[in-house]
């Protein structure tokens, strides 16, 4: 998609990361947050300047169009060719076809780490993102039901699975 650039989050953009994290999480069911979490906890979840597990800016036609990234599926030796993908793009860039893009970008990126599968945790309810890897050739692997709870409500998670290649 042409205007649609990646550039890897540095310490400077924990901020804007932020702002659209904590959108989701008050908003949404994305996420089972129940309340806005700090930059020191955000560091946590994404990595910056790592050499496997990257976190990029999206921007489209130089707005910041969201953030995606590549994470460490677990922390054990025997996954190092799994992550974890996640996609989050700001409110007014949902529905543009920017999402089958993000991920084929981050396919690429993984491929070039020797990462063979990714993986995508999905709140079932969030039917968006579930058409948007299944569109890109996720399969459903595990459907747990109820094990989250949010605005009062238990939901299920669906995870997604791409095997890239050897």
């Amino acid at each position: 998609m042409d205007n649609l650039t990646f550039h890897k989050v540095e310490e400077n953009d924990l901020e804007t990361i932020l702002d659209i994290y904590n959108f989701y999480i008050l908003t949404t069911t994305s996420n089972f947050y129940h309340s806005p979490i700090s930059k020191e906890e955000l560091r946590q979840l994404i990595f910056i300047g790592h050499e496997k597990y990257q976190t990029y800016l999206i921007r489209y036609y130089n707005e910041t169009a969201g953030f995606c990234f590549l994470t460490q599926y677990k922390k054990k030796e025997a996954y190092n060719r799994t992550a974890e993908i996640g996609v989050y793009l700001n409110p007014e860039f949902t529905g543009k076809g920017l999402g089958s893009s993000v991920v084929a970008f981050l396919e690429k990126v993984a491929s070039s780490k020797q990462i063979r599968v990714v993986l995508a945790s999905i709140s079932g309810e969030n039917t968006a993102s579930i058409k948007l890897f299944q569109r890109m050739g996720f399969e459903k692997c595990a459907h747990y039901r109820e094990v989250g709870e949010k605005f009062g409500r238990l939901l299920d998670v669906v995870d997604y699975q791409k095997i890239l290649g050897t």
